[in-house]
């Protein structure tokens, strides 16, 4: 496995981390892989590592080539700075496909609440766009931006037919970020006849992650997050089928 750190010009301390998985003539479906951006929470006053490299490994054990995002945060974090961060990227693993054995036309985007809101704004307004997108309890609607560090817009008005096919996970339990933001992109992405898959799991709160003993601190959390952690298994189906793989 490669592994490259790559700092970027950006607003803030902005940096792209690329984890590519070697070749093998004995795998030759993996000759061209597909490849997943991820974009981690924190409310744009930071980047949860709980929802960086545990989130890559994850879609690693699947065949994908994982980029993990830095974006810019705190007082660097005006929009669009994170937006041209999150295309800068995409536009680096485009560039470098070849190179990285990846197959430019299944690149998608995951991203959590804040970091949610940055795939889903990439999706639906990015100068270069994911194939999929994957929301994990995203912050969508500016009724939230009191806590976030910056002010975004909301981005269900933005869903077009060129938005990409996209999974959304959530909990009902939620207590920061509100179950509308999901349902109503949800419904954004029906009206526009955007093929999409939505879950909404009872319990897990707001940050579980991937929702297993690696992100969770104690084991009363993982408890309370095991429901949640189903989202791994069926997004990696959904994405799959989603790229034909």
């Amino acid at each position: 496995m490669l592994f490259e750190r790559i700092e970027m010009q950006g607003a803030g301390d902005v940096s792209l981390c690329a984890y590519i998985l070697d070749s093998s003539g004995e795998m030759p479906n993996m000759a061209k892989r597909p490849a997943i951006l991820v974009c981690p929470g924190g409310g744009y006053h930071f980047c949860s590592d709980r929802e960086a490299e545990p989130v890559a490994m994850e879609f690693m054990t699947q065949g994908y080539n994982a980029f993990v995002l830095r974006y810019s945060v705190k007082e660097a974090s005006e929009w669009p700075n994170p937006l041209t961060d999150a295309e800068n990227a995409m536009e680096i693993i485009k560039k470098r496909a070849d190179e990285w054995n990846i197959d430019s036309d299944k690149i998608a985007v995951i991203g959590f609440s804040a970091g949610g809101h940055l795939a889903c704004a990439l999706s639906v307004m990015g100068r270069i766009r994911p194939n999929a997108a994957i929301l994990g309890y995203p912050c969508i609607l500016d009724s939230i931006n009191p806590i976030l560090a910056n002010d975004p817009p909301s981005l269900d008005s933005y869903v077009s037919e060129e938005t990409p096919p996209t999974f959304i996970f959530a909990s009902s339990d939620d207590g920061c970020v509100p179950i509308e933001h999901s349902l109503q992109y949800a419904s954004a992405l029906a009206k526009e006849k955007i093929p999409f898959e939505m879950h909404i799991f009872n319990g897990g709160g707001h940050g579980f992650s991937v929702a297993n003993h690696t992100v969770c601190s104690t084991k009363e959390s993982q408890a309370n997050t095991k429901l949640a952690s189903r989202w791994v298994k069926m997004c990696m189906d959904w994405l799959n089928k989603t790229f034909d793989i």
